[in-house]
């Protein structure tokens, strides 16, 4: 069984079926093609507020769009040219505590991702399938995931998908407030340390797919 609504979250239904917006939702299981207008997601069964989908299928006839590799804008003069720091916006984070670089700049991407998205006539809620490439942070062993996930919740995956509500999330080591941007939609999302990015000092480099859905 599988359920469809226009636009809002549903809460859990007495199947234990999820419903984003626009999109049908089935549990483990009850899988199967789309129809061709269709966008089905596929969530993790018993879990309310996942950070990403398992999987999304898409009907033929829906219409996507997919992003360029974005990285973060040098927007902090304040910085050396060609430093981690420097591609970094020191308004995103202002008063928060304890924001790591790739956090920072993982903040910058995601608005410039949701900056492209709006050129395109889409909207955050419009992604289905999200690419992050990390580079570890100069002197660090490995990517810093914790602070890429901790942007990422800031612009996606913040609203608890059985209550509707608001779910405040953290910034650095600061308190959990509300999100950046408010957005139900749970990509299908992959996250991979490269050796290097284009441009010297990045660290961050994300791009997405979003499918047109019927406004109302």
């Amino acid at each position: 069984m599988t359920t469809t609504i226009p636009r809002k979250l549903t809460a859990l239904t007495a199947t234990g079926l999820l419903v984003l917006t626009g999109a049908t939702v089935a549990q483990a299981g009850g899988w199967w093609q789309p129809r061709p207008t269709q966008v089905r997601v596929m969530l993790p069964e018993g879990n309310t507020n996942p950070a990403i989908s398992n999987g999304v299928a898409m009907g033929g006839q829906v219409a996507t769009y997919a992003s360029s590799g974005l990285g973060p804008s040098a927007l902090n003069p304040a910085a050396p040219t060609g430093s981690p720091e420097r591609y970094t916006d020191p308004s995103l984070t202002e008063g928060a505590t304890g924001v790591t670089v790739t956090e920072a700049q993982a903040l910058v991407v995601l608005r410039n991702i949701v900056d492209n998205l709006e050129a395109a006539g889409l909207r955050p809620e419009d992604v289905v399938t999200m690419k992050c490439y990390l580079m570890a942070p100069p002197g660090a062993g490995t990517a810093d995931y914790a602070g890429w996930n901790r942007a990422y919740r800031q612009y996606f995956a913040n609203v608890d998908l059985a209550t509707e509500e608001v779910v405040p999330v953290p910034m650095g080591t600061s308190a959990p407030a509300p999100p950046l941007v408010v957005n139900d939609a749970r990509p299908a999302r992959a996250t991979m340390e490269v050796a290097s990015l284009a441009v010297p000092g990045w660290l961050v480099e994300v791009e997405v797919t979003a499918t047109y859905p019927n406004r109302r």
